[in-house]
């Protein structure tokens, strides 16, 4: 009797510990970008609305989406700082870093191999 309450409590303790194990993995595996990603979504967009009031764009919605690319293209093009794809080069040239950094985390967060993928544009 007493071999079978031990053997219980071993076997909870090392699934309690497993489970625990692998949840502190998980959070260190991920290479989300530290910036704030809904800071990133109001500043995209409010870039997005200064370079259609300049009249750059046809459209003050953006063109393009967080899952218009994958994870790794997102840190690609934000780690290179190449955001021709973007269109507004001259709001993109007097972005901050920190602002640069919020839209990275908008975009790598909603990314289409994300557990989220952005669903509208």
């Amino acid at each position: 009797m007493l071999k079978k309450r031990m053997l219980k409590k071993i076997v909870i303790v090392s699934i309690i510990t497993s489970f625990t194990l692998g949840s502190l993995g998980a959070a260190f595996a991920s290479e989300s970008p530290a910036g704030n990603k809904r800071k990133g979504k109001y500043t995209y967009r409010k870039v997005v609305k200064a370079c259609f009031k300049r009249g750059a764009l046809e459209s003050a919605s953006p063109k393009v989406s967080p899952a218009d690319k994958k994870q790794a293209e997102w840190k690609s093009i934000f780690e290179g700082k190449d955001f021709s794809a973007f269109g507004c080069d001259q709001e993109w040239a007097s972005i901050s870093d920190t602002d640069a950094q919020d839209i990275y985390a908008y975009f790598y967060s909603f990314a289409a191999d994300s557990p989220t993928p952005a669903t509208c544009k």
